[in-house]
């Protein structure tokens, strides 16, 4: 196996401005709807969106933190894909789990939204038109939350993250669209290990049958359809643009998951090492799809989108090591597989062409 970059660690996160004002707030205020408590609540709000793009209104909810109301900057927004056959209340049932990691600071503040999408869509345009979910998540979707609460709406400040159809979502959008997101963070996306439709074998999808697949990629599935929609295949096609993006990526599974999606997620794994795409990968011991291990994996995956909306402070520790270190290596003729000290021995990264 490959290795892994290392985890995205900033102690400065938890020690935010924020939270040393505004204090840790009691869940028992906690409220949903629009409420009367005070302005250190957590709010779960009811929202909607129409649009011809899809067939019907678009429900949602939006998770605001402590202090929202009395919050002058804008904060960071991120879009939580439910998987599928869910709907916006997979935010209802996680909320117990961010108003934790904002009690504890491990979380700064930001707004997190979940939509209701057609249970089983993909997040995807259909390729016959009918459906194009896609195209109302980056436009009109992402424009109507920013116009409706105080987000930013820069790239950095805009992440992205779901799980299972969620997680191969949230994978397309980032990957195809990383100039409108700063970071991904995709847990047990289903995705096959395999980057070309004509290698679609039944264990690649035994839960999703053929009308399924046919009313999104086109009857006869459409071959280059499939292809260019595919996480795995868009990270070979768009490398350059991906490693010259600065998208940050996180990407999970257990390897004990009921649709065996940890295939999928070691295979793509593979193909951004391969690439030379910078990314932080977890397969979780004896973890399953569903069960008690998805709220620390939760967790995780949240701690390393927060880790994206700092720069990380200068580490004596590191900063001594490449004193002693760093020296080695100006004899070398290649660098290091990503091309971490390229400027240093002022050479191409190992594998680059």
């Amino acid at each position: 196996m490959s290795p892994s970059t290392t985890a995205h660690l900033n102690p400065s996160l938890v020690r935010a401005w924020w939270f040393r004002h505004v204090g840790l707030f009691a869940v028992g205020l906690l409220t949903l709807g629009m409420g009367v408590a005070g302005a250190q609540d957590a709010q779960l709000l009811e929202g909607e969106l129409r649009s011809d793009l899809v067939p019907e209104a678009v429900e949602y909810y939006a998770l605001t933190p402590p202090g929202y109301t009395s919050s002058s900057d804008p904060l960071p927004l991120v879009l939580n894909l439910h998987g599928g056959g869910g709907s916006r209340d997979v935010l209802k049932r996680q909320m117990p789990i961010f108003v934790e990691m904002w009690e504890t600071e491990e979380l700064p503040p930001m707004v997190i939204v979940t939509p209701s999408v057609t249970p089983r869509c993909f997040y995807m345009d259909y390729r016959d038109g009918s459906q194009k979910w896609e195209s109302l998540i980056i436009g009109p979707f992402l424009e109507h939350l920013r116009g409706r609460f105080n987000v930013r709406a820069d790239r950095r400040g805009t992440l992205v993250t779901g799980i299972s159809m969620g997680g191969m979502g949230s994978l397309r959008l980032a990957f195809k669209y990383p100039e409108k997101f700063g970071a991904v963070a995709s847990m047990e996306p289903g995705i096959s290990p395999i980057d070309d439709w004509a290698d679609m074998r039944p264990k690649h999808r035994f839960w999703r049958g053929d009308q399924l697949m046919e009313s999104i990629y086109g009857k006869p599935v459409d071959r280059d359809y499939w292809n260019a929609n595919n996480p795995a295949t868009i990270a070979q096609r768009d490398a350059e643009k991906l490693r010259s993006s600065g998208l940050e990526i996180f990407l999970e599974a257990g390897d004990a998951d009921l649709f065996w999606l940890y295939e999928g997620a070691e295979f793509l794994h593979q193909v951004l090492w391969d690439q030379r795409i910078r990314h932080e990968y977890r397969l979780y011991y004896d973890a399953d799809h569903v069960g008690r291990t998805m709220r620390p994996r939760t967790q995780a995956a949240y701690r390393f989108l927060a880790s994206t909306l700092v720069d990380a402070e200068p580490d004596p520790a590191v900063t001594a090591a490449r004193g002693r270190i760093d020296r080695l290596k100006r004899g070398l003729t290649e660098a290091d597989h990503y091309g971490v000290d390229a400027d240093l021995i002022k050479a191409k990264p190992s594998g680059s062409n």
